[in-house]
């Protein structure tokens, strides 16, 4: 079997609820962020996941995606990796678009445009070439626990193409995405998939 990558996107915190960029600000979830940490660690034990067993488990260190994956049922099975940290936005951290197309002009695009004194997209996506490297090197699924921009980053370099691709794969808090094959090419099985959350 070819391996799969499970994406899961960190739960909700204060600065995503307000649409602040939160690159490497270290922020604990929120009550609501627990929650959908927990309702999707449950639906991973759940048929057809039934626990993932034999799935390797990486997070990015940051808290926020770290307590997801240990809320969600996985933290004893997970390594820290820093190539899963989310886009260090330098002086754009904290802010919102609004707020930064005050300084940046009215039509910045942070996938065009990129962030100041932060990280270039080249090596955001440098990083995501690491983790789809990684994650097809041996024949078994993985688990990734980090945030919305590196791993809309990610899922574009998955299926070979520019890493600016990922400005149209919207991603909310406690997401599950799955990328896969189909016909013997990288391809999306599932993505953005909110329902355990529904209801």
């Amino acid at each position: 079997m070819a391996p799969r990558i499970l994406l899961v996107r960190h739960g909700q915190t204060e600065w995503s609820l307000s649409g602040r960029h939160t690159g490497r600000t270290d922020l604990p979830l929120l009550e609501e962020g627990r929650r959908g940490a927990k309702l999707l660690g449950e639906r991973l034990r759940r048929s057809p996941w039934a626990s993932l067993e034999g799935v390797e488990v990486r997070t990015s260190p940051l808290v926020r995606a770290s307590e997801t994956c240990e809320l969600a049922g996985f933290g004893d099975r997970a390594a820290d990796w820093d190539a899963l940290m989310e886009w260090d936005y330098g002086a754009y951290e904290g802010l919102t678009p609004p707020q930064i197309r005050e300084i940046a002009g009215p039509d910045w695009v942070i996938w065009r445009d990129g962030v100041r004194d932060g990280e270039a997209l080249a090596e955001v996506s440098a990083r995501a070439d690491e983790v789809v490297e990684w994650a097809r090197s041996a024949d078994r699924d993985v688990l990734v626990f980090a945030h919305g921009h590196i791993l809309r980053v990610l899922a574009s370099r998955w299926l070979g193409l520019d890493p600016a691709f990922a400005a149209r794969l919207k991603l909310d808090p406690a997401s599950l995405s799955v990328l896969g094959w189909a016909y013997g090419a990288p391809a999306v099985d599932r993505w953005n998939d909110a329902g355990h959350l529904e209801g």
